[in-house]
């Protein structure tokens, strides 16, 4: 057999030949990692927004799907947006990026505090782990966890890994000193561990952990980095450095957010933005998003009286029986969504008003996250 190199090709590592030729000429290419399907994460560059580009008030999810930005003990709220990059974001901008879930820090003007925190967090279903081809109970099989970050302000950050189904575990790990106002690449490559578990059901398996800040209460300077261990609320980390905390309106955004099985990170899976809503989807859906009235109820033959009822179907199907968030009706009384299950939600109410036609008056939130 004759081996024809050629350039690489997306999923194959650079050691490697792309192609083999035998000599009938059959061409074998040597792929080790699917060229898709590899990113466990969902919207990684950030692309859907379905809740709006901005929020102020929000302790979760409060623009950018899928993505969270926790905190406590601040003195001023942060705002998360989902940010638009442009040329000038040497890095991800090269590489087909458009946006980053980009979080600005409020005005901290008490300090650190011990129980203060701040967090960029995502959360990924354990069966997609369990069935992700990562052979997680042995040391000798990776994932590996890639992302662009840029800060305002010059720091190491540290994020960590947690395992939820078993008994729970932690993997701390770090950016390095990142140059202010300067994109860095950061790529992890992390083992598996015979201590690992997870199920194959539609609950929380993996959190991940990208932090702006941990007061004490939550870190210690004995955690060693890159390695599992139990996890517990008071080792999360090594103990941080508060200067981002307590820089005033400081930033920070990421974006090309990935997480694929292998010990090494692959090319950003570009995914479309009609794929990536679709993804989100199974986790939040904005139904009747422009806020217009709908006349969508339906009812009204004699066992029912003058009741109106109204499905809303989901497509895809929600991971969960959905809550619902709060939304506005028109001649319609005791509205509310009494059936709710993944694939539809079923409300009813009694008409109340002669001659007009019970309304849905507003967008409607229905919520499936982890």
């Amino acid at each position: 057999m004759s081996t024809l190199k050629v350039g690489a090709i997306r999923g194959v590592s650079a050691s490697s030949d792309a192609v083999t030729v035998a000599n009938d000429g059959t061409c074998t290419a040597n792929i080790t990692n699917n060229l898709s399907n590899r990113n466990l994460i969902i919207n990684g560059a950030m692309q859907v927004a379905q809740r709006g580009t901005s929020s102020s008030s929000t302790n979760g999810i409060g623009c950018v799907d899928r993505f969270h930005n926790i905190r406590s003990g601040h003195d001023e709220e942060p705002t998360q947006a989902q940010h638009a990059l442009t040329s000038s974001d040497t890095g991800p901008y090269g590489e087909g990026f458009r946006f980053s879930f980009h979080v600005t820090n409020g005005n901290q003007s008490s300090g650190a505090g011990t129980n203060d925190y701040m967090s960029m967090r995502y959360k990924i279903e354990a069966q997609d782990l369990a069935n992700s081809g990562w052979n997680y109970t042995s040391t000798s099989s990776f994932i590996t966890f890639s992302f662009w970050i840029k800060s305002s302000v010059a720091q190491n950050f540290y994020g960590y890994i947690k395992t939820t189904d078993g008994t729970d575990q932690r993997y701390a790990y770090e950016t390095g000193s990142l140059t202010a106002d300067t994109w860095t690449k950061i790529t992890k490559t992390i083992p598996g561990n015979s201590n690992l578990q997870f199920d194959s059901t539609n609950l929380q398996g993996l959190e991940i952990y990208l932090s702006q800040f941990w007061g004490t209460a939550f870190t210690d300077s004995g955690v060693s980095l890159n390695t599992w261990g139990a996890y517990a609320s008071g080792t999360r980390m090594p103990d941080n450095t508060s200067t981002w905390w307590t820089t005033n309106d400081a930033t920070l955004e990421i974006t090309g957010v990935q997480l694929e099985v292998g010990s090494v990170a692959t090319d950003f899976e570009h995914r479309s933005f009609g794929q990536e809503l679709e993804l989100c989807k199974r986790y939040f859906y904005r139904w009747n998003k422009t806020g217009s009235s709908r006349y969508t109820f339906s009812g009204g033959y004699q066992s029912h009286n003058d009741n109106g009822f109204i499905d809303v179907n989901f497509s895809p199907e929600m991971r969960a029986a959905p809550t619902v968030g709060s939304f506005t009706t028109a001649n319609i009384t005791s509205f509310s969504f009494g059936t709710l299950n993944p694939e539809c939600a079923v409300g009813v109410g009694s008409a109340n008003q002669a001659g007009s036609a019970a309304r849905i008056a507003s967008a409607i939130d229905f919520s499936a996250e982890l």
